[in-house]
């Protein structure tokens, strides 16, 4: 997709369920979860080219597992091609202050060197994009030309997930700086509340 971010978010949710984690042991599974309170902003420079407009997802709370609706729009003015380094930072919310949460197994606040090589992970290059993605034509590899692109409201199905198990119940927010040879091109902040049984 154009709008990288967007692609991410998209392709992240639609492959959660393929993903192979290599220490199932340190995994737990996530069902009968809740995320409340999703809300998104960007928070790069005036003049980065990649830009996430609009991402409505509803019902909230958010069920997992359930279903999930949501639209989105973006742009980016610059093509985004590999190698696209990807900065996350992940937060949890502790007695009222927000404390980091470190790397581990390459989940949390980590420093991904190439984001074309994590969605080649959820989606083998080769196979057709997931629904609704495939259906609009929006593509979800690298690399992305410039332009302005746009997803229709539309339903998507959250499964029961495997999450590490510091992922526990509480209030999160996660921030990812996308950039290529050291110069930023976007940048998104995301924060939600989990409760799961």
């Amino acid at each position: 997709m154009k709008m990288f971010p967007l692609t991410v978010i998209l392709a992240v949710v639609l492959g959660l369920s393929q993903v192979d984690c290599r220490n199932p042991s340190g995994l737990r599974r996530l069902n009968k979860a809740q995320i409340l309170g999703f809300d998104w902003k960007n928070c790069g420079q005036p003049d980065d080219p990649a830009v996430l407009k609009s991402l409505k997802v509803s019902p909230d709370p958010i069920s997992i597992p359930g279903d999930l609706t949501a639209s989105a729009s973006g742009s980016t003015s610059v093509e985004l091609a590999s190698p696209l380094s990807l900065n996350v930072t992940l937060e949890k919310e502790v007695a009222g202050f927000w404390v980091k949460i470190p790397c581990l197994e390459e989940l949390g606040s980590c420093h991904y060197q190439d984001a074309c090589d994590l969605l080649n992970q959820v989606i083998p290059p080769g196979q057709d994009c997931p629904e609704p993605l495939h259906s609009y034509g929006l593509p979800c590899h690298c690399p992305f030309k410039a332009g302005t692109y746009s997803l229709p409201q539309s339903d998507f199905y959250l499964p029961d997930v495997d999450v590490p198990y510091w992922l526990t119940n509480g209030h999160y927010r996660v921030q990812g700086v996308l950039g290529s040879e050291g110069k930023e091109l976007a940048c998104l902040k995301i924060a939600l509340a989990l409760h799961s049984d």
